[in-house]
């Protein structure tokens, strides 16, 4: 054997309960080191090559042959390499001529009952005002993703907007219509609604519960901090109005658990309290929360601190997720339980998300756009549902968002959990969707090796539950 060294931007250890994990950057992978993997990899620490001589200090506490085999592991994970030999960290970036899209989210009207103050859309107006999608620009979207991806056994419909219920008339002329559609292709369609359930009413709820459609609520959190920002036209809370639409629904909802979304703007950081309410109290079975970093409205942003209390509140929320996990249980925390199930499925994100890929956005004029966060906005679009996708110009935009040469993505070792962030984030912070989200990689970082420790844990204290909440982890 020559000399080697250590790959370091392959792997990244983490200490748990005195034992030491090994997460496989490459193929988002966690393994427990043994005393002999520990020492030879702390051999490599100490020394910026190891050879023969070197590797013979461990012949004292391990046998030569342990050491070859362990070796050899680590060269098949290509965690050490002898020095000088290429080993590809990222994938070359690679030439893209097809968009397997399975999801298409439809704006059905660009109008919305309230007026939230941190609200993105730069299209938004009164429902009356709003300009609404009309039936055929949604049928060609349909049609234009089954061109796109025939022969899937299930497509997602998302119905945004705006307030997606204040165009009823055409969803439920678009669920007939889908339902009906992708039974011929023997496909099965999957239908979303996010909304700020002001409009809810009995007889809505039990159809969209008929439909079997997954809900997600838009709500802040108890009373003060709702209406602090989810506010009517008039500049009155929506708190009260929008707890009792909650309340009918949960109570008469059974098709699928509904979940909520939390919009976290400067003054609203206390995520423990305002999961305790939403989880607990209201009975949402899924809470997840969205900073604001980099909207339009400056004062509305986080500050740095802010953002620095937002993620130690979340890591708290994720010892209670760790604690109930350790029983059995899931705890309805949304951005966790997403981070732990892309480590227990081996998830290896080249993109931070399918937008652009598998979804794309509709405008009410059937615009395409990579996802409901740009429709309205200034980026150009990438075609429309009448002439198709403007193939060129999306490959253009994901492969170089695929390149990680250069960015500080490139040997970052969360690179394939983050993949550089959400485009519309760096969209708003940079005017730029194609640069990584720089502005918080530390915590995010922060973020995951504290996910990584709490996957770590539950492994060893109660491996079963990942089986029984997650679905099972794929091969590499």
């Amino acid at each position: 054997m020559g000399a080697m060294q250590l790959v370091e931007p392959n792997l990244h250890r983490v200490d748990v309960q005195s034992r030491q994990m090994l997460f496989h950057v490459p193929s988002s992978s966690l393994f427990e080191l043994d005393a002999l993997s520990r020492d030879l990899l702390a051999l490599f620490d100490q020394h910026d090559k190891v050879d023969r001589s070197t590797l013979a200090t461990l012949e004292a506490h391990h046998q030569a042959e342990a050491i070859e085999e362990t070796l050899d592991e680590l060269k098949l994970l290509e965690v050490i390499q002898e020095p000088g030999t290429p080993v590809q960290i990222n994938p070359k970036p690679q030439k893209v001529t097809r968009f397997p899209l399975t999801t298409v989210v439809l704006n059905v009207n660009t109008g919305c009952n309230l007026s939230c103050t941190y609200c993105y859309k730069e299209d938004l107006t009164t429902p009356s005002q709003g300009q609404k999608m009309g039936y055929d620009t949604a049928i060609r979207s349909i049609e234009m993703l089954l061109s796109e991806s025939p022969d899937q056994p299930r497509y997602n419909v998302v119905f945004f907007g705006g307030e997606p219920l204040s165009n009823m008339p055409l969803i439920r002329d678009v669920v007939a219509y889908c339902e009906q559609r992708f039974a011929e292709l023997d496909a099965e369609v999957d239908f979303t609604l996010t909304t700020n359930a002001t409009m809810l009413n009995e007889t809505l709820v039990d159809w969209l519960d008929a439909h079997r459609f997954g809900l997600t609520i838009s709500m802040d959190g108890p009373k003060a901090l709702h209406d602090k920002n989810r506010i009517t036209v008039g500049g009155q809370g929506t708190y009260d109005v929008v707890r009792g639409k909650v309340e009918m629904l949960l109570s008469r909802y059974r098709s699928r658990p509904v979940g909520c979304r939390v919009t976290l703007t400067r003054g609203v950081t206390d995520v423990e309290r305002i999961f305790e309410h939403l989880h607990h109290e209201l009975g949402f079975a899924e809470v997840g929360f969205g900073p604001v970093t980099s909207g339009d409205i400056a004062a509305y942003n986080l500050t740095e601190e802010e953002l620095v209390k937002v993620f130690t509140g979340m890591k708290r929320l994720g010892e209670r997720y760790y604690e109930a996990a350790r029983e059995g249980r899931s705890l309805g925390f949304g951005n966790m339980h997403q981070l732990l199930s892309d480590m227990h499925e081996g998830n290896k994100k080249l993109l931070p998300c399918g937008a652009g890929v598998g979804l794309l956005a509709v405008d009410h004029e059937g615009g395409l756009n990579l996802c409901h966060r740009f429709t309205g906005s200034d980026l150009p679009l990438f075609g429309d549902v009448n002439q198709g996708i403007d193939k060129p110009r999306l490959a253009e935009f994901v492969e170089q968002r695929l390149d990680r040469s250069g960015t500080g993505c490139e040997t970052c070792h969360i690179r394939n959990l983050c993949s550089g962030g959400c485009y519309h984030e760096s969209y708003a912070k940079y005017g730029d969707p194609t640069r990584p989200t720089y502005h918080y990689c530390d915590l995010m970082r922060d973020w995951v090796d504290f996910g990584i420790h709490a996957y770590s844990r539950i492994m060893i204290d109660n491996p079963g539950f990942f089986d029984s909440h997650v679905s099972p982890r794929r091969s590499a």
